[in-house]
């Protein structure tokens, strides 16, 4: 009796003993992640807030690109707003005395401003709600070039139109037939493929109006487009006489050219850029936040456009 009454108690104190071990294991749980939660969220809040100046910055820095210009000014790749900025440390200047010290966070900013009309814009597909036959023929030549099925131009030229008209007629609100895309990734809805789209990404654009390309940061595929009867050896000979010295008019641009300078039209082309993306990428420890922005400058002003913010990226494994 006497040991079945010890066992019995021995079982009891061990049952006793896991179910304590259990609650504090669960209660241990929910304190870190708790504390990982919080973490994060102040990871991402501080995030949010540097990279917010860093584009404020640069946003700054197309001003006074403006300002020094005086209103008369080229935008060319040799201008202080087309150096992108490698990643670099911020840590030091983070820290409250400006020393590092061991569990301080690493962080790191990385961006670059581009020109967004240096590529074909897809707004100006259309031309008083109807397909451009000068603008299609265009793209269609880029899309010859990169070997890209010409009926999904079309497809995107006709949806395009649809999509403006639905949103003219709804004062700009979404509707259940067509959506009108904002940003370049969201031409899929208007037909394109992915591979399409990830083929064409270096070479157009989806701005808020009809824009011209600006001669001085076009590449070479672009030059070769937006010009009737130019081959990419000749587009590319450009870009190399380009480098030596931008083109400060299109007078000069015509002049560089040759015979192919007859076709540069003021509403198609230019020397200088309103709308630009603005990429920045910040890291800190593992953790990695990239943010893109589009922007446009009128005179010294520069306002945003939209600004599109990716998920979070954390570089290690769990």
């Amino acid at each position: 009796m006497r040991r079945t009454e010890r066992g019995a108690a021995l079982l009891t104190a061990m049952l006793t003993v896991t179910l304590v071990a259990t609650i504090a294991s669960a209660a241990l749980w929910q304190q870190w992640r708790q504390v990982e939660i919080e973490s994060a969220e102040r990871g991402r809040s501080q995030t949010a807030w540097m990279m917010t100046g860093a584009l404020d910055w640069t946003r700054l820095i197309l001003r006074e690109d403006a300002l020094s210009a005086q209103g008369a000014g080229v935008d060319h790749l040799g201008e202080p707003w087309a150096l992108p900025v490698q990643e670099s440390k911020l840590s030091t200047f983070l820290s409250q005395d400006q020393q590092w010290r061991e569990g301080d966070a690493e962080v790191f900013l990385s961006g670059q401003i581009s020109d967004a009309q240096s590529r074909l814009n897809v707004m100006n597909l259309l031309e008083n709600g109807q397909i451009s036959l000068p603008a299609l023929q265009r793209f269609g030549r880029l899309f010859e070039r990169l070997n890209l099925p010409l009926q999904e131009l079309q497809t995107m030229a006709r949806q395009l139109q649809a999509a403006a008209a639905a949103s003219k007629s709804t004062g700009g609100a979404p509707t259940s037939t067509a959506l009108m895309p904002q940003q370049t990734h969201q031409l899929v809805w208007l037909g394109l493929s992915p591979s399409t789209l990830a083929a064409l990404n270096n070479f157009i654009t989806l701005l808020p109006e009809a824009t011209p390309v600006n001669l001085n940061t076009a590449p070479a595929e672009v030059l070769m487009a937006s010009l009737p009867g130019v081959d990419l050896a000749t587009a590319r000979q450009w870009v190399s006489l380009r480098e030596r010295g931008h083109w400060a008019s299109l007078d000069a641009a015509r002049q560089a050219m040759g015979p192919a300078g007859q076709y540069l039209q003021s509403e198609q082309h230019a020397v200088q850029t309103r709308y630009f993306e603005v990429t920045g990428r910040m890291r800190i420890d593992d953790v990695v936040q990239v943010e893109q922005l589009l922007v446009k400058r009128e005179g010294n002003q520069v306002h945003m456009v939209w600004r599109l913010r990716s998920p979070v990226l954390v570089t290690r494994a769990p």
